[in-house]
């Protein structure tokens, strides 16, 4: 994809530009903290570190581990996305872009944290609490 896009968050004061990676980072993280922190799956697209939000956005931050945080607006609640803490890895919400729909789902992380009364149709790539514990662990940060 490597398109810039617009995103925002509910109310409009956390507006920001990113450029999503498009299908191969697009997923779905079914691990506890994104199911209470976004009220169920969390969707998002791997942005790399290209996310610039606009002058004076309410952002607040949320440390859930020693290396990972979740980034959201202050005005209206909305999650707006998951990064390390060095500002690396943001993997934003897909529902902060105008036509989330563009989005193939490529990947769902943490599936062996997915409650049993839900699935997600069609085949993907899954990845393991541990998996993606490896995969982060030598970059400083999880979930």
């Amino acid at each position: 994809m490597a398109e810039t896009l617009s995103g925002r968050c509910l109310c409009g004061a956390c507006a920001f530009t990113a450029r999503p990676d498009g299908p191969a980072g697009t997923g779905a993280c079914h691990c506890g903290m994104c199911r209470k922190w976004s009220g169920g799956i969390f969707l998002s697209v791997d942005c790399g570190d290209s996310v610039a939000f606009e002058d004076g956005a309410p952002l607040g931050r949320f440390r859930g581990s020693d290396w990972g945080e979740r980034v959201f607006c202050t005005s209206c609640g909305a999650s707006l996305l998951w990064q390390l803490q060095d500002g690396t890895h943001q993997h934003v919400s897909i529902q902060c872009f105008e036509d989330p729909g563009q989005f193939e789902l490529g990947v769902e992380v943490f599936i062996d944290k997915k409650p049993g009364n839900y699935a997600l149709a069609g085949d993907r790539k899954t990845i393991t609490e541990a998996e993606v514990f490896a995969l982060y662990a030598s970059e400083g940060g999880t979930t």
